[in-house]
C-alpha cells in the first residue's frame, strides 16, 4: 500500500473544482512556465532574448511542449540549474501545474487525476491520486514537492542517520509526529518530515532538538522503515552487548567504518611487522589503521568463514561472497571477498556491493548538455539496437546503465535484466541476480530472457563470445539491448567485439552507440581556490598557454571536510560514439582505430574522454592532473573553446 503523502496544504496541493475540459484549464500551466521563466531571468540564468527565442521555438513545434522543456532541450538551462532555482524560489503554483510544466505528467494525466479526485469527494489528495494511478512515482512527486514547498528532499538510509540525535527521543515519538532526525549541519539539525507544513510536528521536533531545526521532506514509508531499523538495532545491541576486542568485533568495526565513510573496497594487507587496513574512497586508497601482525591469520579465517571459503587452505587464492548486517542500522551489505596468497600471509580485499534504491537521473550523472541530448535522441529513443557502456572496473558504468533504465522505465515497457549481482533495485522492472551455484548462469538466463516478450534487455556485462552473440541476436530481432563492456574507450568497444569474432557487418547493423566513461575526483567545494597550471601540465596535454583561455581552473588546498586531499566526491567524464553511416562504413572497411576515431570526431560530433575531462577541469569541477591520471591519451585535444562548442557549454 502506498504510504500517505505529505499533501496537507489546501492552497498548494488541491486543485480547484473547475472542469478540465474548460478552455481556461490550460492557463495555469502557461502561468507556471512564465513564473519559472521570470525567476530564471531574475537569477541571471537566462536572458529575456533567450526566453523569447524559446517561445518562438515552442510555438512552431508539431507536438506541444512546455516552455521549461523547450529551455532544457535547447540547452539554455540544465536540469541541475532548474532544480536549484526552484528550490531557492518558492513558487506559489499548484502542484499539478508544476508537474505538467516540468514534463513529469501530461495535461491529460492531470485532467484524469483531477476527475478521480473529485469523484472521491475530497477523500484523496491530488498527489495520492497521481501515485496510485501510476501517473508518477512517489519519489518524483516528493522531489517536485520539495521544489514547490522549498524543503530539502531526503531519502536517507539507516547508515545516514546520526545515532546520537536519534536516541534523544523514543521511537513512538517519531511515529506519532512523523519525522526522524538526520544529521547536524553548521546551520542546525536537519530533520526529515513526512509533512513539513504541519506546525504541530514542527513544534514537537523543536521541543526535542531546540529551535535550530531545518525541515526537509521524506516519504512516510521511508520514515517508518528507519524507525523500524533502529528498533531492531536496539534489540540486537541489547542482546549482544559490545564486542570491540574480539576478532569478530574487529572485523565488524572495519566493515562498519568502511560503510560509514562510503568506501568501495577494503584492503587488509599483511606486512612484515603489521597488518595494514586501507579503504578505497573516491577511487583512491587511503590508510585507515594498522593492526598487529599476530591478528593476520585470525582475521583472515573469520572473513573466510563468513564468505564460505576454505579456511584450511592457505596456499591457493580464493574468492567468496558474504552478507554483512550492520548492527547499528539494520541494513544488509553485500560484499565480494578475494583472498590472495603473499609472502607475509593472505591479503584480503572486500568489495562493498550495497543494494542501492536511489537511481540517479540521467541529468545527474554528469553528462554535459549536448552529449546528454544526443545520447537520448540518437541512442535511448531508438526502438532497437545495442547500447554499450564501457570503462574499467569502478568507472560508474552500472550507475549510468540504471540511469538509462530509469529513463526508459514506463508502464507500457517490459524490461528484463541479468545481473551479477543486482546492485540497484528498481520498481517496475524484472531483475535477475545470477547465482552459478544453483545453475542460474549467464548462459541459462540469456537463453530464457528472449522468451519473456521483453521490450528492453539489460545484460550486466558482456563477458564472452556467447553473451556478445546473444546481445547482437536480440537486437537483430527488434529488441533494445543495454549492457556494459570492459574496454578503454568507445572505439575499443568496437575493436573488442571484432576480436571476439563478431562480424563487422553484424556490429554495424546492431550497435547504436558506445558510451565510454571514467570517474574522476571532484574538487572539494569547501577549500577550492583558483590555480594556474604548470608548464609541465600543459605540455602533457599538448596545450599552449592560450589554449585554455577562459577556463576557470580550481584546486582544493585541503581541509577537514575532504580529509586534506583537496577532493570530495567524484564526477563522470564521457565519450559518446554514435555509429552514423560514415562510421559504420569505416568499420566495414576495417579502418584502424585512429581512422575511426577521426571519422567520429569529424562527422558524429564525438568529444573524446580527454577533451570532456579538460572541459570539466575548465569548469572547476576537477583538475587536469586528475583527468590525466585516469584517461587514455589517444591524440592531441582540441582547444578549449572548440571543445565547449562541441559540448554545448
Amino acid at each position: 500500500m502506498t504510504a500517505p503523502l505529505p499533501l496537507h496544504s489546501q492552497e498548494l496541493v488541491h486543485e480547484t473544482s473547475r472542469s478540465p475540459a474548460e478552455p481556461s484549464a490550460q492557463k495555469p500551466v502557461a502561468d507556471t512556465g512564465a513564473a519559472i521563466a521570470r525567476v530564471l531571468v531574475q537569477g541571471g540564468h537566462v536572458t529575456e532574448d533567450q526566453i523569447r527565442y524559446a517561445r518562438r521555438v515552442q510555438s512552431k513545434l508539431p507536438t506541444p511542449k512546455t516552455l521549461t522543456s523547450v529551455l532544457k532541450e535547447l540547452g539554455i538551462i540544465s536540469a541541475k540549474q532548474l532544480r536549484e532555482v526552484l528550490i531557492a524560489n518558492r513558487l506559489e503554483v499548484r502542484i499539478g501545474d508544476l508537474l505538467v510544466e516540468l514534463g513529469h505528467i501530461g495535461l491529460d494525466d492531470l485532467a484524469t487525476a483531477i476527475r478521480i479526485q473529485k469523484e472521491s469527494q475530497g477523500a484523496k489528495k491530488l498527489g495520492e491520486v497521481l501515485v496510485e494511478s501510476q501517473f508518477i512515482t512517489e519519489q518524483k512527486l516528493l522531489e517536485v514537492l520539495s521544489y514547490q514547498l522549498g524543503f530539502e528532499l531526503f531519502d536517507p538510509s539507516p547508515a545516514d542517520i546520526d545515532r546520537e540525535l536519534f536516541h534523544k527521543a523514543p521511537p513512538h515519538w517519531y511515529v506519532q509526529h512523523r519525522f526522524v532526525p538526520v544529521k547536524r549541519s553548521t546551520e542546525g539539525i536537519l530533520v526529515a518530515f513526512a509533512d513539513p507544513l504541519n506546525t504541530e510536528n514542527r513544534d514537537a521536533a523543536a521541543k526535542v532538538f531546540g529551535e535550530g531545526v531545518l525541515a526537509g521532506i521524506c516519504s512516510q514509508g521511508a520514515i517508518n522503515e528507519l524507525i523500524s531499523a533502529f528498533g531492531r538495532m536496539q534489540a540486537r545491541i541489547g542482546a549482544e552487548g559490545p564486542d570491540e576486542q574480539t576478532v569478530t568485533g574487529i572485523v565488524n568495526s572495519i566493515i562498519e567504518e568502511a560503510m560509514k565513510t562510503g568506501a568501495s573496497d577494503i584492503h587488509i594487507e599483511p606486512m612484515r611487522d603489521r597488518l595494514r587496513v586501507r579503504f578505497r574512497s573516491d577511487g583512491v586508497l587511503l590508510h585507515h589503521k594498522d593492526l598487529g601482525s599476530d591478528l593476520t591469520a585470525a582475521l583472515t579465517s573469520r572473513i573466510k568463514i563468513l564468505a564460505k571459503a576454505d579456511i584450511a587452505d592457505k596456499r591457493r587464492h580464493q574468492g567468496g561472497r558474504l552478507f554483512f548486517e550492520d548492527r547499528w542500522s539494520g541494513s544488509t551489505l553485500d560484499l565480494r571477498a578475494s583472498f590472495y596468497v603473499t609472502v607475509w600471509g593472505e591479503k584480503t580485499v572486500l568489495r562493498l556491493l550495497n543494494k542501492k534504491s536511489h537511481v540517479l537521473n540521467l541529468e545527474e550523472i554528469g553528462m554535459l548538455p549536448k552529449v546528454l541530448e544526443r545520447f537520448r535522441e540518437e541512442a535511448l529513443d531508438i526502438p532497437s539496437g545495442v547500447i554499450l557502456i564501457t570503462g574499467p572496473t569502478g568507472s560508474g558504468k552500472t550507475t549510468t546503465l540504471y540511469g538509462c533504465v530509469s529513463y526508459l522505465n514506463t508502464l507500457d515497457t517490459s524490461i528484463l535484466t541479468a545481473e551479477d549481482p543486482a546492485e540497484y533495485l528498481i520498481d517496475g522492472i524484472s531483475q535477475c541476480s545470477l547465482d552459478p551455484k544453483i545453475g542460474l548462469t549467464y548462459e541459462e538466463t540469456l537463453r530464457h530472457m528472449v522468451r519473456q516478450d521483453p521490450d528492453i534487455i539489460v545484460v550486466g556485462e558482456i563477458r564472452d563470445r556467447f553473451s556478445a552473440d546473444t546481445c547482437i541476436q536480440a537486437a537483430l530481432t527488434g529488441h533494445k539491448v543495454m549492457t556494459t563492456f570492459h574496454t578503454e574507450d568507445s572505439i575499443g568497444g568496437l575493436i573488442r567485439l571484432l576480436n571476439m569474432d563478431i562480424e563487422a557487418f553484424m556490429i554495424s547493423s546492431t550497435v547504436v552507440c558506445v558510451l565510454a566513461q571514467r570517474l574522476v575526483r571532484r574538487v572539494c567545494p569547501q577549500c577550492a581556490e583558483p590555480y594556474l597550471p604548470r608548464p609541465a601540465e600543459l605540455l602533457r596535454i599538448g596545450y599552449g598557454v592560450h589554449d585554455l583561455n577562459g577556463a576557470s581552473l580550481m584546486a582544493g588546498r585541503g581541509c577537514s571536510q575532504c580529509s586534506y586531499t583537496g577532493y570530495k566526491g567524484r564526477v563522470g567524464i564521457f565519450e559518446l560514439l554514435v555509429l552514423n553511416e560514415i562510421v559504420k562504413d569505416g568499420l566495414l572497411n576495417k579502418k584502424t582505430s585512429y581512422e575511426i576515431r577521426k571519422l567520429s570526431v569529424e562527422t558524429s560530433g564525438m568529444v573524446t574522454l580527454l577533451e570532456d575531462g579538460i572541459a570539466k577541469a575548465a569548469m572547476g569541477e576537477t583538475t587536469i592532473n586528475e583527468v590525466l591520471r585516469h584517461v587514455p591519451r589517444t591524440g592531441a585535444p582540441r582547444p578549449i573553446n572548440e571543445i565547449r562548442r562541441s559540448l554545448g557549454i
